[in-house]
Parts: structure tokens; sequence; C-alpha cells
């Protein structure tokens, strides 16, 4: 089965990281955060978000980036911003991708980056916009990724409660 991992660093809005865990549930995506964060772990908002999917979240914490990079050395990064250079629907992701999302006010760091400027992407906007909803961002680009695989394990099909098609 693929593997699609989803990376946010430094998130502060728990609102936006318990949507993510129940897209990340969803979709049997892999969640990774990295501290600090802006809220705490067990805030209701984080909670509320994320509804009763938490069960179904594969989820790995980390202290910094430096522990994160570290542990996934040698992974297949992209990093969503909006200073890329690159369409994230022109790019062809591999196996056991990392998706890497910076923190709601600033992204990620330009140092950060400059260092990875060619697994640098972004999601197309109106020049006027300033960025997406962090969690918007990930639902576009994981399922983005999750197209090109052509939804491995998904669920294609819906059914009616109460009549059949």
């Amino acid at each position: 089965m693929a593997e699609l991992n989803i990376v946010l660093i430094e998130p502060e809005i728990p609102q936006n990281t318990g949507n993510i865990s129940r897209t990340c549930a969803a979709t049997g995506a892999r969640l990774h955060l990295v501290k600090p964060f802006g809220f705490e772990i067990n805030d209701k908002h984080l909670k509320r978000a994320g509804l009763d999917y938490w069960q179904y979240l594969d989820i790995t914490y980390y202290e910094s980036q430096a522990e994160f990079f570290e542990k996934t050395k040698g992974a297949h990064y992209f990093f969503f911003t909006t200073k890329a250079l690159h369409r994230h629907s022109d790019v062809e992701y591999p196996d056991k991708a990392y998706l890497v999302f910076g923190k709601e006010t600033k992204g990620l760091d330009e140092e950060l980056l400059l260092q990875n400027r060619d697994l640098c992407v972004r999601i197309p906007m109106i020049e006027e916009a300033r960025s997406l909803n962090l969690s918007n961002a990930v639902a576009i680009a994981t399922y983005e990724v999750l197209r090109q695989w052509d939804y491995p394990s998904l669920l294609e099909c819906g059914q009616l409660h109460n009549h059949t098609w």
C-alpha cells in the first residue's frame, strides 16, 4: 500500500490541525507534527475539529525540525509555499512522499526553502491573495497526490442509505 506523509512544522491554530488530522485519518495519510505548537495537544478545538476520527489517525510528534529531519533523513520531501516556482500539480509524487507545510502566520523558514528550492511547490492563486488556509492547502495537496496514485485503498463509490443507485 502506498504511503503518504503530511508534515506540519510548528502549527499554531488548533482547528486547522484538527481538520488536517481528520483529512489524514480519512485518507490513510500519516501525520507528523513538529513542535513547538501554538496550542496544547489536548485543546478542545483541536479535538472538536478532528471529530471522532482520532482512532484512525497515525501520528508522530517531534520536538524540533532538527529531530524531524534527522529521523526522516533520505525521505522524498516536498515543501509547500507561496514562494515556490513550481505548481503542486506539475510534480510527480513518489511513494512515501512527505508533504511539508509551515506555520499559519509565516509558512516555512526561507533558509529551508533556499536549501530545497527544487522541491518547493505552490498551489496557484490570484496575485492579491496572501495564502490559502492551511487545512485547505493540505487537503488540496493530499488529494492531488492521491489522484496521481489512483486513490489507493480508498473507497471510491458511495451508497444511499435507503435506496440503490
